[in-house]
């Protein structure tokens, strides 16, 4: 649709060569200016201008080809370009302002959060939008999606917008951690190094590498040199969150476990969803049909296992001090019931999270989980890494 443009160049004196004009066309498709008159203008002179001589030229061909462009109004684009249809049902979310969020109420409590559920499904008879009570889309009703409540039941959407779920009724897919990345994983691995404990027992013909080259360099000779071997005698014990508010965290979480995979000989991982319960995984996709039960790793793993959480403990409080208030399923016991046993087996633990600390303080389950981490909580940065592999040599 350019070529016009790219003719008028031409004609004009303008010097621009075809891979200048293919670099405006990537422009474009990136996205560097959409219905903005001004900015496609400089993204178009900055591409096939090289010469200011030459800007008269470029301003004479620009308005030939383009003139009336400016008087296009942003409706008439509107109504020109066919509009996913997935852009029209988010226009029937409800977006509310800071004093109208303030002005909704929640039900209060878990049970009756629960109980008001099971009467609105008995009750309701047909799909409701909008509104503050039925279950639906784009309202302020504790039940449904696209809408707003300080304390609801997320039913029916595609993933977190408020992070105010009380719990979540649909089922979600992860995707596992890959222990292959390496972006990043350097310092990490510095980091980790600190909880690296040597055991030198085993073989005697370990080959010294080092030993070798040194002793040949000084007698001008090969002297093959031997140590005993070193083996790195610390276990460790993973556990990482895959819950729906992880999403943003997910490279970082990955680079951790990559590191960890290569740094100790004796790791086992699990993934749990928001707080442990009764069951982890070793595998998303088979996270339902394949599940560990934590009771069995309680009594596999000794206490001389080092046990690391990572997660970023943002959740329902629900999920963590209630029976019943985990996403997805019907927990017997409360998540903190669990937390305590892992802790108490595992007496070297510590909670690694990739929210910044300076958010802590601003979720109340972030409170919850340090506190029955009695502070043992760091974040996931090189000194919050250190301060927790510190914390578990102790």
């Amino acid at each position: 649709m350019f070529l016009p443009f790219f003719d008028n160049l031409r004609k004009a004196g303008v010097p621009v060569s075809l891979r200048e004009f293919l670099g405006f066309l990537e422009g474009m498709k990136a996205g560097l200016a959409t219905y903005d008159i001004d900015a496609f203008y400089f993204l178009a002179r900055t591409t096939m201008v090289k010469d200011e001589r030459n800007l008269d030229k470029f301003d004479r061909a620009f308005s030939a080809t383009f003139k009336g462009l400016e008087e296009i109004t942003a409706e008439a684009v509107i109504n020109a370009v066919d509009i996913p249809a997935e852009w029209l049902r988010k226009l029937a979310e409800n977006h509310l302002s800071d004093e109208e969020k303030a002005a909704v109420d929640a039900l209060g409590g878990f049970e009756k959060l629960m109980e008001t559920l099971k009467e609105r499904l008995k009750e309701q008879e047909k799909r409701h939008q909008g509104g503050s009570k039925w279950i639906g889309t784009a309202g302020t009703s504790p039940f449904g999606a696209y809408g707003y409540n300080p304390e609801g039941v997320r039913i029916g959407q595609a993933e977190s917008r408020h992070q105010r779920a009380v719990k979540v009724w649909d089922k979600r897919e992860f995707r596992n951690l890959d222990d292959q990345v390496e972006l990043g994983t350097r310092n990490i691995k510095v980091a980790l190094k600190r909880l690296r404990r040597w055991a030198r027992d085993g073989a005697e013909q370990e080959l010294d590498i080092n030993g070798t080259i040194r002793a040949t360099a000084e007698n001008g000779y090969l002297d093959v040199k031997t140590r005993p071997e070193r083996r790195n005698a610390v276990k460790v014990l993973l556990f990482l969150d895959v819950g729906g508010s992880m999403d943003p965290h997910v490279k970082v979480v990955q680079e951790l476990f990559s590191a960890a995979r290569s740094e100790f000989k004796h790791l086992e991982y699990f993934y749990f969803h928001n707080c442990l319960y009764e069951g982890v995984w070793r595998d998303n996709i088979r996270r339902w049909s394949d599940q560990t039960p934590t009771h069995d790793i309680l009594r596999t793993y000794g206490p001389d296992y080092k046990c690391i959480f990572v997660g970023d403990a943002s959740m329902s409080p629900y999920e963590i001090a209630y029976p019943g208030g985990a996403n997805e399923h019907w927990n017997a016991e409360a998540g903190q019931t669990w937390l305590e046993r892992a802790r108490t087996q595992w007496p070297s633990n510590i909670w690694i999270n990739p929210v910044p600390e300076k958010y802590w303080g601003y979720t109340h389950s972030i409170e919850m989980i340090r506190e029955i981490f009695e502070n043992r909580m760091v974040s996931m940065t090189l000194s919050g890494l250190e301060k927790g592999m510190k914390e578990l040599v102790r």
